[in-house]
């Protein structure tokens, strides 16, 4: 019985994926938007709704006025990182082995087993494996640009680290969820924060994430994974230690924008004894939180200095 009701509800989901407009004349393959040369159609538009619906289910929830943006706003971030990119290299092409071990990861966060499992589903939603492969591919060029440009500025106070590692016999993990964002000059900060919230009231975190973060991760409604206690910042574990399960935070000023950030579990584990290797983990968990940031504040300049047009 339970097998299905998942058979239905992800044939209903199908349904939606290739009924639903983006424009008056849903056959009509029209240019919408342009991001200096490169062009945004309605079937592009069809197509990343698409995909944010695999990586992100909870996007059918929202209205077609909201799919519209958010699903236009994803493929505009795409556009800009993708213009940067060529500048610096001919074509989008990573190592095969890379691309690999990013599809893994993409299919294990949405509970897959298998890359035949994977591709059957991207089929079912009129996706092909490269499309997909391209996407991510961007995703990976675009991080290594940040890192080359932005490496030396990463700070890591490694005996602050090891001092930390060292006191402590059990540690909190948290699963994290974030939203990022950014305010305008255009725009009212309460009035943009009033609407964050009253999103997150309604529509849930993960698709305020979806429709107003400005961070990698909103494509997976803003999820953070597991996070230990020693890679977060005192001043947001802090606030994070004062709140419970299915709580989120008021908004947060760090590096390149505005945080809110919600708890979704917690769990309580032994610190390893091994300290060097618990080192390299929270090294690497800190270095990748920087150049997140990093990585934001890099988008904005390129954004600024380029011509996004409605057709």
């Amino acid at each position: 019985m339970i097998y299905l009701i998942k058979k239905l509800n992800f044939v209903i989901t199908i349904l939606i994926l290739w009924i639903l407009p983006f424009s008056t004349n849903s056959t009509e393959n029209r240019i919408l938007y342009k991001v200096n040369n490169q062009i945004i159609t309605s079937y592009d538009l069809k197509k990343e709704f698409r995909y944010l619906s695999l990586v992100n289910p909870t996007i059918i929830n929202l209205d077609k006025n909201e799919i519209f943006e958010v699903s236009k706003n994803s493929l505009i971030r795409e556009k800009i990182k993708k213009i940067e990119i060529l500048k610096h290299i001919e074509n989008i092409v990573i190592n095969n082995d890379y691309i690999d071990r990013m599809i893994i990861e993409t299919y294990t966060k949405i509970g897959l087993n298998s890359n035949a499992e994977f591709e059957n589903k991207i089929n079912n939603i009129g996706m092909s494996l490269n499309e997909f492969k391209e996407k991510l591919s961007i995703e990976a060029l675009w991080n290594q640009l940040v890192y080359e440009k932005y490496k030396s500025k990463v700070q890591i106070d490694i005996s602050k680290l090891k001092k930390e590692i060292s006191l402590k016999k059990t540690q909190n993990i948290f699963n994290l969820s974030e939203i990022v964002f950014n305010v305008e000059k255009a725009e009212n900060y309460s009035d943009k924060l009033n609407q964050i919230v009253d999103d997150i009231e309604n529509k849930g975190f993960d698709n305020a994430a979806l429709i107003h973060s400005v961070s990698e991760t909103r494509s997976f409604g803003g999820n953070l994974g597991w996070i230990n206690e020693n890679s977060i910042s005192k001043n947001l574990r802090e606030k994070i230690n004062n709140m419970q399960v299915g709580e989120y935070s008021g908004p947060i000023i760090i590096q390149g924008g505005i945080l809110i950030v919600k708890i979704n579990e917690i769990k309580k584990e032994k610190i390893s004894l091994n300290i060097d290797q618990e080192l390299n983990k929270l090294i690497k968990l800190k270095t990748n939180q920087q150049l997140n940031r990093f990585s934001n504040i890099y988008f904005n300049k390129i954004k600024k200095n380029l011509k996004i047009e409605k057709i």
